[in-house]
């Protein structure tokens, strides 16, 4: 019997949470697993990744092959490194608030106003008047040569 670490999918239609289960390959998707080992919440900001590390470990040695998915998650989580005997990865950064995102952006218009770049037009705005006055002239101009 091939064992397979997989997803289990859960929750309403627009706001998923998947259950990290060991099932056989065989089973559907969502049906019956031989144990289940982690959560995973995309949807919440950060996503909620809770992974039971001796279990995971356990499945991993006695052969259980993760699918696509759950490999990238163990990945983020340092489960898949710890078994390959590889380096742990570095620790994940929150993503940035609408505060922090606010504060970096009046540090670089403060860098602005100081005189770097006024934002300003390089060439001059031609009126409309003048633009129809140039058309004149151009076409008087190809009149005049034929």
């Amino acid at each position: 019997m091939a064992v397979k670490i997989k997803l289990k999918r859960l929750g309403k239609i627009r706001s998923p949470h998947y259950r990290i289960v060991v099932a056989d390959s065989r089973t559907r998707r969502d049906g019956r697993a031989i144990e289940e080992i982690g959560l995973y919440h995309p949807v919440q900001n950060p996503s909620r990744i809770e992974v039971d590390t001796e279990r995971v470990q356990y499945w991993l040695g006695v052969g259980a092959q993760p699918t696509e998915p759950v490999m990238a998650i163990l990945k983020v989580t340092g489960d898949w490194q710890k078994f390959k005997g590889l380096p742990a990865p570095a620790p994940m950064l929150l993503p940035a608030t609408k505060e922090d995102k606010r504060r970096a952006f009046d540090e670089f218009t403060k860098g602005l106003e100081a005189g770097a770049a006024k934002g300003e037009a390089i060439t001059p705005k031609a009126k409309k008047s003048e633009k129809k006055d140039e058309a004149a002239a151009a076409e008087s101009a190809e009149s005049t040569e034929a």
